[in-house]
C-alpha cells in the first residue's frame, strides 16, 4: 500500500501538539486513525472533529509507560480495521532542569516515557508487522538528540537513546519494514509548561514565542514519510525553525 489513503495509523501522544496535528492531517488524507493519549477528554474531542470532517478514528486512553496499554492500542487497530500499517510513537515529556536541581523523580519519568514508551510500542507492533510482512515505525525524537544544551542533559540523553534504538531497529528491520525518526526543534506546543523550574520554564516560553514553528509543520514531515512507496524508507527528518541555532 502506497500513499496515505486507507492506511491504518496508530498515534501515541495524540491529545495535543504534534500528535493532534498529525492525526488531523492524516485523517484529511484518508488514513484510519487509532489514537492514544492519557487525556481521554482530549482524545474524544479529536475523534469527534475527525468524524465530523468525514474521517475515521477510534480512541483508547494510553499511558506509554504501561506495556499493556501499547498492546491494547495495537490490538484495537486490528479489531477495528483489521491491520496496523504505521505506529507513530509521539508521546514524550520534557521536564527540563539543571542537574543541580536533583529532580530525580522527573529524570525517571522522562526515561519511562521517552525511552521505555518507545520500546513498549516496538514490542507491541513488531510482531504484528512481521506477521503482516509490512509496517512502518515513526518516532518523534528532538533536535536535542543532536545538540545538548544546559538544563537539557537528561532530556537530550533520552532523545539520543531514541535515535540509537530506532537506528538499530532500522538495521534489523529487513526489507519489509520501514523506520523513520523525526526530530523537531522548537515547536509551538505545551513543552515549556512541563518544566517545574520557573526560570527554565520562562526561558523556554520566551524562545517559543519568538521562533517556534507550528505543530502542523512537523505533521507534514511525518506525512511525507508515510506516503512514500514501500520501497522508500525515509529514515531521519529534522524540522526546526529557520531562526533556531
Amino acid at each position: 500500500m502506497t500513499g496515505i489513503d486507507g492506511k491504518v495509523v496508530a498515534i501515541t501522544g495524540a491529545g495535543s501538539g504534534i500528535g493532534e496535528a498529525t492525526a488531523l492531517l492524516l485523517a484529511e488524507r484518508g488514513a484510519r486513525l487509532v489514537l492514544g493519549a492519557r487525556r481521554s477528554e482530549r482524545l474524544g474531542d479529536l475523534v469527534t472533529r475527525i468524524e465530523k470532517a468525514g474521517g475515521s478514528a477510534v480512541q483508547l486512553r494510553t499511558d506509554v509507560t504501561r506495556r499493556a496499554d501499547l498492546q491494547a492500542l495495537v490490538a484495537l487497530a486490528a479489531e477495528r480495521f483489521g491491520r496496523l500499517d504505521v505506529l507513530i510513537s509521539n508521546a514524550g515529556i520534557g521536564t527540563v532542569s539543571p542537574l543541580d536541581d536533583l529532580r530525580v523523580d522527573e529524570w525517571d519519568r522522562m526515561v519511562d516515557v521517552n525511552i521505555k514508551g518507545v520500546l513498549h510500542g516496538i514490542g507491541a507492533a513488531l510482531p504484528v508487522f512481521r506477521a503482516q510482512g509490512s509496517g512502518h515505525f515513526i518516532t518523534t525524537a528532538s533536535t536535542a538528540a543532536f545538540r545538548v544544551v544546559p538544563a537539557m542533559a537528561v532530556y537530550a540523553g533520552t532523545k539520543v537513546a531514541v535515535r540509537a534504538i530506532c537506528e538499530g531497529l532500522r538495521q534489523e528491520a529487513g526489507d519489509a519494514l520501514r523506520v523513520t525518526t523525526v526530530s523537531p526543534g522548537m515547536v509551538d506546543t505545551e513543552f515549556a509548561e512541563a518544566s517545574t523550574n520557573p526560570h527554565i520554564r520562562a526561558e523556554i516560553s520566551q524562545a517559543r514565542d519568538r521562533i517556534a514553528i507550528p505543530p502542523e509543520a512537523v505533521a507534514r514531515a511525518l506525512a511525507f514519510a508515510v506516503e512514500q512507496p514501500h520501497t522508500v524508507d525515509v529514515n531521519e527528518i529534522v524540522v526546526r525553525p529557520t531562526a533556531q541555532s
